[in-house]
């Protein structure tokens, strides 16, 4: 620890059994270690120095009975200087306290407080009342003690007010995503529903023209014939000698008819008649038994 002028203050030499007095020392910080080292000194007075601010570790001094910071220039305290739940007496007067740490009301232990010659909030000035005398300074640590209460208890219940809401909030969020989750799986099932009707329409569509197609063909009596089954169209040419080869086959086959019939009525035991007849029979049979000639004669173009 250091005084304002730079030469070293040693905190075994101030202490005196259980009071260690650092007061009119010029400190600017608080030496806490040293302190921290020190747990017999249950009394500490700092009071008349030049200190602005407490370190956040000065609240582990958790062995603290009695504190003097008077006459500092103390703007606030830390936010857990409640965890000196072991104060009896705690001396502020004359800083540049505003307010108190909620974490105040965890001093449940402070009977004697001194709060004057600070700007404080108007609220808390008038809870704080004077110190004057014992009795007051008394009264001021439980007034103070019962408001800081209140303000944490209030603060509790705007805490649980806003976890509730943010609770609710979250249960409406995930409402809300499972209707949607629900309403995009009926979508798809819907969906996926339509499509299967849609495509048994299209079967039942086709099954259907299917089955009236054959029928279509017997309604109409007409059987079409494959186009690759047409005969192409025979040339002039072919079509004249096509008609003279017919007609000297019709004037062979009459003249053969006659000569068969003259045989076979009055003729028919002469040597002549017996030949032609022979010759006749073998003709008729090599006709029917040759597919050759049968193929020509159906080749051949009738007009």
């Amino acid at each position: 620890m250091r005084r304002s002028s730079g030469k070293q203050l040693s905190l075994r030499e101030r202490l005196e059994g259980r009071e260690l007095d650092l007061s009119l020392s010029g400190l600017s910080d608080i030496p806490v270690r040293e302190l921290i080292a020190l747990p017999k000194a249950t009394i500490l007075d700092l009071s008349c120095n030049n200190l602005i601010m407490l370190p956040p570790e000065f609240c582990s001094l958790t062995h603290l009975v009695k504190l003097d910071l008077s006459k500092n220039q103390l703007q606030q305290l830390p936010g857990d200087f409640g965890r000196l739940v072991s104060l009896h007496h705690l001396d502020l007067y004359n800083n540049k306290l505003v307010s108190l740490p909620v974490s105040f009301a965890q001093l449940k232990n402070l009977k004697w407080l001194d709060l004057k010659g600070n700007p404080l909030d108007p609220a808390l000035e008038k809870v704080a009342g004077d110190c004057l005398d014992e009795k007051q300074c008394r009264q001021s640590a439980v007034k103070v003690l019962q408001y800081m209460k209140a303000i944490q208890s209030e603060q509790d219940r705007e805490k649980q007010r806003r976890l509730q809401i943010e609770r609710e909030l979250e249960k409406r969020r995930e409402a809300e995503l499972r209707a949607k989750e629900a309403r995009e799986r009926e979508l798809r099932k819907r969906e996926k529903m339509e499509e299967k009707e849609r495509r048994r329409r299209e079967y039942d569509a086709l099954r259907q023209r299917r089955l009236n197609e054959p029928k279509k063909e017997e309604s109409d009596g007409v059987t079409k014939k494959p186009e690759s089954s047409a005969r192409p169209p025979a040339s002039p040419k072919q079509r004249w000698l096509c008609d003279v080869l017919l007609k000297l086959l019709l004037l062979l086959c009459v003249l053969g008819v006659t000569a068969v019939l003259l045989c076979r009525t009055k003729l028919l035991h002469t040597p002549g008649c017996s030949s032609l007849n022979q010759l006749y029979e073998a003709a008729l049979r090599s006709l029917q038994t040759n597919q050759a000639v049968q193929r020509l004669l159906r080749s051949i173009p009738f007009p």
